[in-house]
């Protein structure tokens, strides 16, 4: 169950919400079977029970992720691709998925876990696919403003190494 924009280029799919587990590394599958384990397995300090797995609307835009209840479209997380760090489906469930973000404000990262029946696969490869085209794209703007710098650099140099050469000349030819 999917449905395209053609307004705002973003994807929705329905989806089940796991949860979101506060993780200690940016990525690698360790981070999400680590995030899997502790939702099954609350603390004991934590007094709350794993909550029912809540039916949600998973939005992917070139701009980022964001994570709505379904029958509300109450906004529950955004989090934008380039706080993204990985994102995988779990190999021991294929029907889980989930990704990795850096929180926008604190130095910590989230690890967002999902599970859908169909896709699972599909999702992580569009979340791919969008973090690499962000990416891509930001590199090219940011690539040219690169290429400018070094270019202004190298002119810099040339320009420093004929200075140097015209002041040998002209003590030179005072002596």
């Amino acid at each position: 169950m999917s449905d395209i924009s053609d307004d705002d280029n973003e994807i929705c799919f329905a989806v089940k919400f796991l949860g979101r587990v506060e993780v200690v590394r940016s990525e690698g599958m360790q981070v999400l079977n680590e995030a899997i384990q502790s939702l099954k397995m609350p603390d004991k300090e934590s007094s709350a029970k794993v909550q029912k797995k809540n039916k949600v609307s998973l939005f992917l835009s070139m701009s980022g992720i964001d994570i709505l209840e379904h029958k509300t479209k109450f906004m529950l997380y955004t989090c934008p691709l380039s706080s993204v760090s990985f994102c995988a489906v779990i190999p021991s469930t294929p029907k889980v998925f989930g990704f990795v973000a850096k929180h926008p404000a604190a130095d910590m990262y989230h690890c967002y876990l999902f599970q859908s029946k169909k896709f699972s696969h599909l999702l992580v490869s569009i979340i791919g696919d969008a973090f690499r085209a962000t990416k891509r794209e930001e590199s090219l703007r940011g690539g040219g403003r690169d290429l400018i710098v070094e270019a202004l650099r190298h002119k810099n140099k040339v320009l420093q190494r004929e200075n140097a050469e015209l002041r040998m000349r002209l003590s030179a030819s005072g002596d």
